[in-house]
């Protein structure tokens, strides 16, 4: 079992940057992979940022690339997704999942834990 919990969410303006971290407990940290997703209303849930288990290699949604930075602290159980130059549109729920196969993927149903979200509004 793995358990997932974001913090950091909160309202910003356009422009504006916020970091989110996502504390992990239970199986090893360095043995699976950790992602991203945002789930904005009425939307489905897609996929944000991913980093391996050894944080080397990442892989981004276009929509977010050059803005948003995934990162991971193997010795803190964490994994962090600093937002810059926020736009209205990156208004989401936004989720810390775990992939126990320890690869880089990006669909949902890939990943096998989930944190509860944490809520980004981006004002314009």
């Amino acid at each position: 079992q793995v358990q997932l919990v974001e913090s950091g969410g909160g309202l910003v303006q356009a422009g504006g940057s916020l970091k989110l971290s996502c504390a992990a407990s239970g199986r090893p940290f360095r043995s699976y992979a950790t992602a991203w997703f945002r789930q904005a209303p009425g939307k489905e849930r897609e996929f944000v940022a991913a980093i391996s288990p050894s944080g080397i290699n990442t892989d981004y949604a276009e929509s977010v690339k050059g803005r948003f930075t995934i990162s991971r602290d193997n010795a803190k159980n964490t994994v962090a997704l600093q937002l810059n130059s926020l736009k209205p549109e990156d208004t989401a729920v936004y989720y810390c999942a775990a992939n126990l196969w320890g690869s880089i993927r990006s669909g949902a149903g890939e990943y096998d834990y989930w944190g509860q979200g944490t809520q980004v509004t981006v004002s314009s």
